[in-house]
């Protein structure tokens, strides 16, 4: 199914199709403030693992969680220094990824994380509108590995077809640009993926951030 955000029935209709849908386990494409985005429920192994099907990756390669508040955070890790809680608070909601040590309660199943977590919260009203109705989800690029990620959902239908149950249709992308990922996990921090926020960015509030 596929919903258009642009008109105000079809967005409520598709809000509630794709929250539906990922309570079952099945797949939603949404559009975020980078590229499309993949989405199951985090907190679903199978669903996890149908994403990861979906894309043809390897559990080598788990996908990072969106939320829909910085509170969520703390729900989700733990040993957040400091300057990254400033670097979120101005930065958040937005293109920067971190990668931290996950909360040990969790009983999620990502893939092979070694006890770390990537999280994001995107500046995208749409993503962040189904979030708050869902909790946390895992959310990769929506394409299958080895092809660009989508910038329009007609791109993401190419890619991924009927494994999708709900897509949820915001026009193109601004950007092509994924999210900067920044490793807040070692004694030095680094990045991963240089993306939309550009290290000068990163060194105001941490400059010993390494490079990617």
């Amino acid at each position: 199914m596929k919903f258009d955000c642009s008109v105000d029935e079809e967005y409520d209709r598709g809000l509630l199709a794709a929250q539906a849908a990922l309570e079952e386990g099945k797949l939603v494409v949404l559009p975020t403030d980078t590229v499309y985005g993949l989405a199951a429920d985090a907190f679903s192994p199978r669903a996890v693992q149908n994403l990861l099907d979906a894309k043809g990756r390897g559990r080598s390669m788990p996908p990072p969680v969106l939320i829909g508040s910085p509170t969520t955070l703390d729900a989700l890790a733990i040993d957040i220094p400091t300057w990254l809680r400033s670097t979120v608070e101005a930065l958040w909601p937005g293109p920067l990824t971190i990668i931290c040590r996950q909360q040990p309660s969790l009983t999620w199943d990502l893939g092979e994380t070694h006890n770390t977590v990537a999280v994001r919260m995107p500046a995208d009203k749409r993503a962040l509108a189904l979030l708050k109705q869902t909790g946390p989800l895992a959310v990769s690029s929506a394409n299958t590995t080895g092809l660009p990620a989508a910038q329009t959902v007609e791109e993401a239908q190419e890619m991924l077809g009927g494994r999708v149950a709900v897509y949820l249709d915001g026009g193109p992308t601004a950007s092509d640009m994924p999210s900067t990922i920044l490793d807040a996990t070692g004694t030095t921090p680094r990045i991963l993926r240089q993306g939309a926020i550009a290290l000068d960015v990163l060194h105001a509030f941490n400059n010993t951030i390494e490079p990617a």
